[in-house]
């Protein structure tokens, strides 16, 4: 590992490695939900630009996930509300003007082109990302693009046109017992806790600011109904909650809620509007008091799946974001942000830290203590977790992939082809890193430029090593006309790239997750019905 790339990451002592999966789509920073808009897409670009250019990729696997179909979309949502989002766009809306009434589109939630597209990118990281956790291929799975809790059955709400988080979720439950789903965004999840208002197999747990806010649900006294009653938790804030304020309740619900519910997988929304100085957050968590979640949900070692949402401040969401997907990976971001496509974003200062304000907390220690001793008084009343009967687990068209299935369309001259780069991980012993990964060089290049301690020699005199073709070495034009003159050499071929100059070409080697859906169709009164649980 070289000592420019020490500096920019440093692992996390005492932590046992943990395999993760990192979804992305290269197209999801083209959408564009129209000027003047608080989303913005670009967030998830940004966030992928920090880290490519950290290095963070050679500590996981990364995939690009299959978009969702409209099958797969319809295992929660309505058949007539998925159909409308397929066939709606800006150029024939004016024809749906009813429809868009009724499901909720035009203002917060406005159609722009390629918004279908947009919803399954979206949706498909989420299900593919629950699918490897469950096939214990990872025990992480990140998607920065997912985290859109608003979406209900039928309706748009809250910038959120499909509820990724339910699909995920619905994907899980076929091979775990118990779901525990964490929501740490500013806005209520209401949309999941709607979802699963019913039924014991998943606890929601809500942290988010409550009075005259978006929206407006999520009160203490909101705990399910039914089987469900008892598994909704919600934990009401006010204005300006700090670090030290938001940890003291965060950490021992969360505990009480792991030996109450006993959940066998974890769902955790990471929305960074709760961050201090969001343009629609009135909370005041600084970066590291929002990762820190992420840090203490993933010492339970659980299979994790981790989620984006809210955020309106594109330069904290990436920071936040990107320091989580490392915290993930096991290494903690050195504070400087390395240059990147939008470093510029970043400045005044270019350091990878959100600092909190000096607004007031309005969360007094003795509100937060009643609240928290009725959340906990409540998960004590449970009794222990809920019993599952035992079942077989249901095959879907998915379950029979052949994760090989696409290497008979490999370039049998490419030496490496880009799909196998993208799910490679850096071993810890590897000392080489190249010139095209942003990382200043190598930490051998002067013995690389003596062949005899007595006759140096041009650098380019001598050949590239296998470690090159590995880590994306491209030559220069000579050197492939050398190559290509010798018959026992192969020539490499040069890495694509995508915006962010990352190396990028094809999708990874990620599984589809086409789903069947029941032939009968649930009450639209926006549950899950048992029957999918």
């Amino acid at each position: 590992m070289s000592t420019l790339q020490t500096q920019q990451m440093t692992p996390m002592t005492g932590e046992q490695r943990k395999r993760v999966c990192y979804f992305f789509d290269s197209d999801i920073g083209g959408f564009h939900y129209g000027p003047g808009h608080p989303m913005k897409p670009t967030r998830i670009r940004m966030c992928h630009a920090l880290v490519m250019n950290y290095g963070l990729y050679k500590k996981m696997e990364i995939f690009r996930a299959k978009p969702a179909t409209k099958r797969e979309m319809s295992q929660f949502h309505s058949d007539e509300y998925v159909e409308f989002l397929n066939r709606i766009s800006p150029s024939n809306m004016s024809q749906y003007h009813k429809e868009q009434l009724k499901y909720n589109v035009g203002d917060d939630c406005p159609i722009f082109d390629g918004l279908f597209d947009y919803c399954a990118i979206s949706a498909g990281g989420s299900m593919e990302g629950a699918a490897r956790l469950s096939r214990n291929k990872c025990d992480i799975a990140v998607n920065w693009a997912g985290g859109l809790h608003h979406a209900k059955k039928s309706e748009a709400s809250g910038f959120c046109y499909v509820n990724d988080i339910v699909l995920g979720i619905l994907e899980l439950l076929r091979y775990h017992q118990r779901v525990l789903y964490i929501d740490i965004d500013v806005h209520h999840g209401d949309g999941v806790e709607e979802a699963f208002y019913t039924t014991d197999r998943v606890m929601t747990v809500s942290f988010h600011k409550y009075g005259e806010f978006f929206p407006g649900t999520g009160e203490l006294r909101d705990i399910g109904i039914g089987k469900g009653k008892g598994y909704s938790c919600n934990f009401p804030l006010r204005d300006g909650v700090t670090d030290e304020n938001y940890k003291s309740v965060f950490e021992p619900v969360i505990t009480e809620v792991m030996r109450s519910y006993e959940p066998s997988a974890i769902v955790l929304q990471c929305g960074t509007d709760s961050l201090s100085g969001d343009k629609l957050g009135r909370l005041n968590l600084s970066m590291r008091g929002h990762a820190n979640c992420v840090q203490f949900v993933k010492s339970f070692g659980l299979p994790l799946l981790l989620l984006g949402g809210g955020g309106y401040t594109m330069r904290n969401v990436s920071r936040a974001w990107a320091y989580e997907t490392g915290l993930a990976a096991g290494v903690e971001l050195a504070p400087d942000i390395p240059v990147n496509e939008y470093y510029e974003y970043f400045g005044p200062d270019y350091k990878l830290d959100v600092r909190p304000s000096n607004m007031e907390d309005m969360n007094t220690r003795e509100y937060l203590e009643r609240v928290k001793n009725i959340v906990l008084e409540n998960l004590r009343g449970l009794g222990g977790p809920p019993g599952i009967q035992m079942q077989p687990i249901p095959q879907l068209p998915h379950d029979l992939d052949d994760p090989n299935q696409d290497e008979d369309m490999i370039d049998p001259d490419e030496r490496r082809p880009q799909s196998l780069r993208d799910i490679r991980i850096q071993p810890e012993g590897e000392l080489s890193d190249s010139e095209d990964e942003g990382e200043g060089g190598r930490r051998n290049r002067q013995d690389r430029r003596t062949v005899d301690s007595s006759r140096p020699v041009s650098p380019r005199s001598v050949p590239p090593s296998q470690s090159d073709a590995d880590e994306g070495y491209a030559p220069s034009s000579s050197e492939r006309k050398k190559l290509s003159a010798e018959p026992d050499e192969v020539s490499v071929s040069e890495p694509a790239t995508v915006a962010n100059g990352a190396q990028w070409a094809e999708p990874g080697s990620g599984t589809g997750t086409d789903m069947e859906v029941d032939d009968d169709e649930d009450e639209d009164d926006g549950h899950v019905s048992e029957d999918k649980l």
